[in-house]
């Protein structure tokens, strides 16, 4: 017997959650099971703790969309028992039981192993937020960007995804223009390397022409909507956005001027089914690239039975960074 954090739902629809024992023949059939040491907190989190957004199809169900441990037991020849492992996507924790859990049992392709630099708890204040923020960076290289270019703009800078690319993008020599909307995080956004802020309210509206000043070198955008429609106004001649999030709604009232008229490129990053050789490489950048003194300094620690709460309050906008839930607190 384990302790688990178990959403349930009711005939009468409500969404319940909290710490349960269970048994290990309740978790799904996979290859590999993992002993979980650490899990985090992300938005998605949230809407599977309340049962919003249309996550969850099948409950019972336990959530937790990343997750760091060590293998129990395989039957994949690459994973052996005391291997240290780490996961971020395939819907784990949507479609697939998740890391709020004291062990977890998943499919051998799903994992990567520690990457080299980083120990089991500083891989979850990374977590799938600093995966795809590295991931947002590792594109924008890639179409070109250098720090000569110019500023780079990251939307959404105060939370898990904009927290991280801040962090990054500054370490790696770039001047970082940070948005929010909070004013209380500015001091914290200026820790993480940011050389100014920008209020969201510059960029909250829609674009009122097609094209903008040219300002931005490049762009980590977690916000989309409104703002990503006005940031891609103002991008530099043949510069990228990487589009990681949705928090301002799917719609944006943009126009194809940027990209004929500018040549902007506008990249899609999604971590859920990114290669293996993709995650390797990534996890590798973010242990040589990543201060992660910094980082952990700034995560906050919490345990399976904080979790309801926290995941109702991050729905709302109130948690900052990156919040690192030991399983076995």
């Amino acid at each position: 017997m384990f302790r688990a954090m178990i959403v349930d739902k009711a005939e009468d629809g409500i969404v319940t959650a909290g710490v349960q024992e269970i048994a290990e023949n309740r978790l799904p059939e996979a290859e590999v099971l993992v002993d979980v040491a650490w899990s985090t907190l992300n938005y998605k989190d949230g809407l599977c703790l309340t049962g919003k957004g249309g996550l969850v199809r099948t409950y019972p169900h336990v959530p937790g969309i990343d997750f760091a441990g060590v293998v129990a037991e395989s039957a994949d020849e690459r994973y052996r028992p005391g291997d240290k492992v780490v996961l971020t996507g395939w819907r784990v924790g949507e479609a697939w039981w998740g890391g709020y859990s004291q062990r977890a049992r998943v499919k051998a392709d799903w994992l990567v192993p520690l990457p080299e630099g980083l120990d089991l708890r500083q891989t979850m204040a990374v977590g799938t937020a600093g995966f795809t923020a590295m991931l947002a960076v590792m594109d924008l290289e890639a179409h070109g960007l250098k720090p000569e270019n110019g500023p780079v703009l990251v939307t959404g800078a105060a939370g898990g995804v904009g927290s991280i690319a801040t962090a990054v993008l500054a370490r790696l020599g770039y001047e970082v223009a940070a948005v929010t909307g909070r004013p209380e995080t500015e001091g914290y956004l200026k820790e993480l390397g940011a050389a100014r802020i920008v209020p969201r309210e510059e960029l909250a509206e829609p674009p009122a022409k097609p094209l903008d000043r040219e300002t931005w070198a490049g762009c980590v955008d977690a916000v989309g909507g409104n703002m990503l429609a006005r940031v891609l106004t103002q991008m530099k001649y043949r510069c990228s956005v990487a589009a990681v999030g949705l928090a301002g709604g799917a719609a944006a009232p943009f126009t194809v001027v940027p990209f004929l008229l500018r040549g902007v490129n506008l990249l899609g990053v999604d971590s859920v089914m990114r290669p293996y050789e993709d995650r390797v490489a990534a996890w590798g950048r973010i242990a040589r690239d990543l201060d992660m003194e910094k980082l952990e300094a700034m995560a906050q620690p919490a345990k399976l039975a904080d979790l309801p709460e926290l995941g109702r309050a991050i729905l709302k906008g109130g948690v900052r960074g990156r919040v690192v839930v030991d399983v076995n607190a």
